[in-house]
């Protein structure tokens, strides 16, 4: 931040765009109560009559690649903030010029890493009394591939890379929709969401007041923490001093009690940082469940304005339990051992670790047996075979009672048979065999038809004849163009006599 902007931040600025930007005690807490109103019906505070040109503003991220924007998957929440504020998109780097004039910056989940310049602006921008609302989903860092934590840490937050599911189904069906009921830890948020809603029950004409029967029912729910929350694919936090936690997973999801939402407030009691691990807690689907849109409207309110005053002894010690690891069941399992208790240090001698007195195959104990017969006054004799006397030598037959189950035989194999081609007609095939030869098959066709016709058994038949059957022999045994000649032969002699038998006819 150079010398002429700080000038410009402390100096006249201060008194123009920065007073309407950063949360002026005039514009900014109208603007957060005309904002609640809006989201709550008839309103539980006066909505507020400023011009446009006064209202703050609430800048977007939207350069990160962030999956939520207004126009995507938070129109009912820009629905509720236009009330009362300006909306506007980032799309270019961040800086310290661009986002001064915002009295919120928003990210809903980043998915890139920011620089160290951004890192320099984002603190400058909270020290001069910006407030940042930083959303992300379940997996934290790892699953969104940001550098977030790094900020976050420097004030005493970082997001895990972990789940929160609930451990037993209650009115959604999804493990990771937790329904919370128990969830707040700073009674001052239960208290100013329950008033706004009971002030926009009573008519405007009777306001409520401290002895009134409504107030006295918001300040026992408040005390009683009836205040819920649906907590959709969101991770857990750390936060440690000088950050509050003000949200936890509750007694009935895991992990069990520990911090999801929590806030920063700057020193000097203007820069504001609030960090929420769900960013579809306050989306389009799950807003208006449950009262996910009564914490939202007091989140805003208390990072735009200075109406909301968190309890410092629930901020003291809030209740929450440490973070428990659940052991991973599938890999140890896998990997089982012998014994859980600690071993003693293995020499570095291997072999004296051996037990050569367990088994042995040797003579020793030859001698003290033989000891043993004379002092038990045995015959020593060497041993003699005992023959064995079986009573049954062969286990007795019994008839089966039940027929044997004897497998039945295959099916005979059969060949696949081309019926076509065996009970077609002769001229059927001769046109098939015609269709599929070319003139370079001459010779193929010709012994084809001739097979077709029954002209080799013709043949054989004539050639038996004629010869006696020693040409007979040779005609069967002719392959390639001898027997394509045969068998125009064959035609040949077949034709003259068809011609003879009807010359005289002719």
């Amino acid at each position: 931040m150079s010398t002429g902007r700080s000038g410009s931040v402390l100096g006249s600025t201060m008194t123009s765009a920065t007073a309407a930007a950063l949360g002026s005690s005039a514009a900014m807490g109208q603007g957060a109560a005309g904002m609640l109103g809006a989201g709550n019906g008839s309103g539980a505070y006066a909505r507020t009559t400023a011009p446009l040109k006064a209202q703050p503003l609430i800048l977007f991220d939207v350069l990160k690649r962030e999956p939520y924007s207004p126009s995507t998957s938070l129109k009912a929440m820009q629905r509720r903030l236009r009330q009362s504020f300006k909306i506007a998109l980032n799309k270019d780097e961040i800086s310290l010029n661009r986002i001064f004039e915002a009295s919120l910056l928003v990210f809903c989940g980043p998915r890139e890493k920011f620089s160290t310049s951004e890192f320099s602006a984002l603190k400058s921008y909270l020290d001069i009394g910006g407030s940042i609302l930083y959303l992300v989903g379940e997996g934290g860092e790892a699953a969104s591939g940001t550098n977030f934590n790094y900020l976050l840490e420097e004030y005493g937050m970082s997001v895990n890379s972990d789940s929160v599911v609930r451990t037993s189904y209650y009115k959604y069906f999804h493990p990771k929709e937790a329904h919370v009921a128990n969830g707040v830890l700073n009674r001052e948020l239960t208290r100013v969401a329950l008033q706004s809603s009971c002030n926009s029950a009573t008519p405007a004409s009777k306001p409520s007041t401290a002895s009134s029967p409504t107030a006295a029912a918001a300040a026992a729910a408040a005390s009683e923490g009836s205040l819920s929350f649906v907590y959709p694919f969101g991770a857990t936090i750390n936060v440690q001093k000088p950050s509050v936690p003000i949200l936890s997973s509750g007694s009935a999801s895991y992990p069990v009690n520990r911090p999801i939402g929590g806030v920063y407030s700057h020193p000097n009691g203007k820069g504001k940082l609030a960090v929420v691990a769900s960013i579809d807690m306050f989306a389009d689907t799950y807003i208006d469940k449950e009262d996910n849109a009564k914490l939202f409207h007091v989140l805003v309110d208390w990072l735009t304005s200075d109406r909301v005053h968190l309890n410092p002894i629930d901020a003291n010690e809030p209740e929450i339990t440490d973070y428990h690891y659940l052991p991973d069941i599938t890999s140890l399992s896998s990997h089982p051992r012998a014994c859980l208790q600690d071993t003693e240090d293995l020499p570095r001698d291997f072999t004296r670790l051996f037990d050569h007195a367990l088994f042995g195959l040797d003579l020793s104990l030859v001698p003290a047996a033989l000891t043993a017969t004379t002092d038990l006054r045995l015959k020593h004799e060497p041993l003699t075979l005992i023959s064995p006397q079986f009573e049954s030598p062969l286990p007795a037959l019994t008839p089966a009672v039940f027929p044997p189950m004897l497998r039945e035989l295959p099916p005979p194999p059969l060949e696949l048979f081309d019926l076509d081609a065996h009970l077609a007609p002769p001229a059927a095939r001769l046109a098939q065999l015609a269709a599929k030869c070319s003139d370079d098959d001459l010779e193929y066709y010709l012994r084809e038809a001739g097979a077709i016709l029954g002209v080799p058994s013709s043949t054989t038949a004539s050639s038996s004849r004629g010869t006696g059957g020693k040409d007979a022999a040779a005609a069967a045994a002719e392959v390639g163009p001898a027997a394509a000649r045969r068998v125009l032969d064959v035609a040949l002699r077949q034709l003259i006599s068809w011609k003879k038998l009807n010359h005289g006819a002719m």
